[in-house]
């Protein structure tokens, strides 16, 4: 008689005690930097090396228009300085042709002196128009009240028919271009009548 075979093992794990505790999931491992975050910061590095790169292009440029604009102001106003001058020279060169005339016929044998100053005379006019038509303008205040603004005066002199504290000569004709005054008018006033004709 056989003897019975030895049941067989159970090779399988045993099932868990139901409370038994259970093993701690693994902790997810720490995730790697977005490939992409890589290039977008080279990119931002490049873009801002372009951007100051072109900020530096335009400074430069900035620099050398203005450095420009100086010496174009400079030369411009100096071109001014010397030639400002010109119109009036231009309306004065028919006064020294004239003048140039007046003394060839001065220096003529037998010349008349009658015709001589009148000659004079209209040069004398026709500076005084040329010179006019750019804005220059005589003081010349004969017979008016004295004013502080517009006249020096030299001296004071009694006189019976200039009203006190006016002008009763012009030693020298002031001058004014413009409404500014270039030269005051040197005068005589007039410190009213003389003591023996006011007690008279």
């Amino acid at each position: 008689m056989n003897a019975p075979e030895p049941e067989a093992q159970d090779n399988q794990t045993p099932a868990p005690a139901e409370n038994a505790p259970q093993p701690a999931a693994p902790a997810p491992a720490p995730e790697a930097p977005a490939a992409a975050a890589v290039p977008d910061l080279s990119e931002q590095l490049a873009a801002a090396k372009k951007e100051a790169a072109d900020n530096y292009d335009r400074y430069v440029r900035s620099v050398a228009d203005l450095d420009n604009h100086r010496r174009r102001t400079l030369r411009e106003k100096e071109e001014l300085r010397q030639f400002a001058a010109s119109r009036v020279l231009e309306d004065l060169l028919p006064v020294i042709d004239s003048l140039g005339l007046g003394l060839a016929a001065a220096k003529t044998p037998n010349a008349d002196l009658k015709t001589l100053v009148g000659g004079i005379s209209m040069v004398a006019e026709q500076l005084k128009t040329s010179l006019a038509n750019h804005g220059l303008k005589e003081v010349n205040p004969v017979g008016q009240p004295f004013d502080p603004n517009l006249h020096e005066a030299v001296s004071q002199t009694p006189s019976a028919e200039v009203a006190e504290g006016s002008v009763v000569t012009v030693v020298r004709t002031g001058f004014t271009l413009n409404g500014r005054l270039l030269r005051p008018a040197s005068v005589i006033v007039s410190s009213g009548p003389a003591a023996e004709e006011a007690k008279a």
